[in-house]
């Protein structure tokens, strides 16, 4: 899991930053990214793709990994921006903001799969969070963020079940959506969120949100 970084550790760059997302697939909120720049030669037992972990351990080691890293960057975009520029450019635009606001700068950038036009060196990697220590860290900390948004969402509205599905098209969801109508952060480009609004009249009174 440190192949990447040890490539550059060699070329004397040790301020390398993960960054990975969350949130691409989920039909309401927003996409997460964060970036993280871990300590030269970092070890956290277990850590890998935040999707392979369980809940508890994600959350384990979210809280270890916020104590040990050198820096942490987190980039939120929203549903409306998401609606008005696509998934695929606000998924860009969030990690960006998440490696904008890293203090210190990074030297190199490690990216789960996409490609950014940055200010600084960067190396996009396929499936990155099962191959860079750093990208799986930036991929517990999206994780984790968007999860407990997703918490407070389902504390507002509960009868939608966001605690377990996390704004994911399951089938579940989209009957709790035909059941109980829209809320202003859904992904209204994204279907069956479009095709339920083109129905008309019985999707026309959003309920308003605070996340």
């Amino acid at each position: 899991m440190l192949e990447y970084e040890t490539e550059l550790y060699n070329q004397n760059i040790t301020l390398i930053a993960g960054v990975d997302e969350v949130g691409r697939g989920p039909l309401v909120g927003p996409v997460v990214a964060s970036a993280v720049i871990l300590p030269v030669n970092y070890k956290l037992k277990g850590l890998n793709d935040s999707k392979q972990l369980s809940e508890k351990k994600r959350n384990e080691m979210f809280e270890q990994i916020k104590k040990d890293a050198l820096a942490i960057g987190i980039g939120i975009v929203d549903n409306k921006k998401i609606d008005e520029v696509n998934i695929y450019e606000a998924t860009k635009l969030a990690m960006k903001a998440a490696i904008d606001s890293l203090n210190p700068k990074p030297e190199h950038v490690l990216i789960d799969a996409m490609k950014l036009d940055l200010d600084m060196p960067s190396t996009s990697i396929i499936k990155g969070d099962t191959k860079s220590l750093s990208i799986a860290a930036a991929s517990v900390i999206a994780k984790v963020t968007r999860d407990r948004l997703m918490y407070k969402l389902h504390e507002m509205f509960p009868e939608y079940g966001f605690d377990h599905h996390k704004g994911y098209p399951t089938k579940e969801h989209v009957e709790n959506i035909k059941k109980y109508g829209l809320l202003d952060n859904y992904r209204f480009t994204f279907r069956p969120i479009s095709d339920l609004i083109n129905e008309g009249d019985k999707y026309a009174n959003i309920r308003k949100t605070t996340i």
